[in-house]
């Protein structure tokens, strides 16, 4: 069977990887240059900067056994610091033993790896989807119409953008994104020429407009001759200032920085993240709509979190191949 996958984070991956494993036809679309969603680095000519997901843990035990075939790959790795939190300390609870894990030598390792063996599309964006005939057509804005045919679709993206996708076929699944609110981050990635003594190389932030500072040259992997930290602010910071200027985004956040005992860094980027998280985070694991064959998964319908996207992805494929496979030559 055909399946387009719309979306190449590690929900979409993931569901990619098990159904082309279960023998079927997997092509892949996505806008980017390149698969891993929020698992995404900045690279400049100064260094780099993880500015999406900053780290993962894994709990499930499906999730855990897939991590250490990425460990044994020397895709990922622990990141093995103390982290510090400021503020109200009874807002964070840490966890003695918890692992974080981030990709090696950067955070879209792990994605580009679980890429290697599929069919993706870069760089199309799909604008347009259609059932004709128990067929599905999709078209993007690159390259219009797409010759291929396909028997299921699968869309592996924020709700903000599957939404005008369903409203394309008035399908019910429309419905179930109003429930979903997605608010944007504000992320900043400085560098410095000189390494910054504060005491920490990250925090959870209870105060102010931050609410995580990490030094990404601290974790495994990464060779940098300068000193680079990611700022995460806060959602309802971020959600207030979601159409301010980089630069005004930029002085406020480097003050509450430098609040921290930071000096002024040596360069900065602003990022804004228009649909980072999901408040609060669904547990449907997935949609599936079996006389269509219509399926979306995403962290931001399981959890929020890394591990959410990859079982999301997973089972979505399960229920999948568990209809596809019963229909007849």
């Amino acid at each position: 069977m055909n399946i387009a996958i719309v979306g190449a984070g590690i929900a979409g991956l993931s569901c990619a990887r098990a159904l082309q494993d279960a023998g079927h036809q997997v092509i892949m679309f996505d806008k980017s240059r390149g698969p891993s969603g929020r698992m995404s680095t900045r690279r400049t000519d100064h260094g780099q900067w993880d500015h999406g997901a900053q780290y993962f843990t894994t709990r499930h035990p499906l999730f855990q056994a897939e991590v250490q075939r990425w460990a044994a790959a020397g895709i990922v790795a622990p990141w093995q610091i103390q982290i510090a939190v400021i503020g109200d300390s009874e807002s964070h609870t840490q966890e003695e033993d918890l692992l974080r894990y981030v990709g090696t030598p950067r955070m879209t390792t792990p994605a580009k790896w679980l890429s290697e063996s599929l069919t993706l599309k870069l760089e199309h964006t799909v604008n347009a989807i259609h059932r004709d005939s128990g067929s599905w057509f999709i078209s993007t804005v690159e390259h219009g119409a797409i010759d291929t045919v396909f028997d299921a679709l699968i869309l592996a993206v924020p709700a903000p953008q599957a939404t005008p996708l369903l409203n394309c076929i008035d399908h019910p699944f429309a419905a179930e994104m109003h429930r979903v609110k997605m608010v944007g981050s504000w992320t900043l990635l400085l560098r410095y020429a000189q390494k910054q003594l504060i005491g920490f190389d990250a925090a959870f932030v209870n105060r102010g407009p931050l609410r995580w500072v990490a030094r990404d040259s601290s974790k495994p992997g990464r060779s940098s001759a300068n000193d680079t930290w990611v700022l995460q602010a806060t959602a309802d910071w971020s959600e207030r200032h979601i159409e301010a200027s980089p630069s005004a985004v930029m002085a406020e956040l480097i003050a509450a920085f430098k609040d921290l005992g930071a000096d002024q860094p040596d360069e900065c980027i602003a990022h804004r993240w228009r649909y980072a998280d999901t408040q609060p985070p669904l547990t449907d694991q997935f949609l599936w709509d079996k006389p269509t064959k219509l399926g979306v998964c995403g962290d931001w319908i399981h959890g929020g979190k890394i591990e959410g996207a990859w079982l999301s992805g997973l089972n979505l494929a399960k229920s999948v191949d568990a209809v596809i496979s019963t229909v007849p030559d």
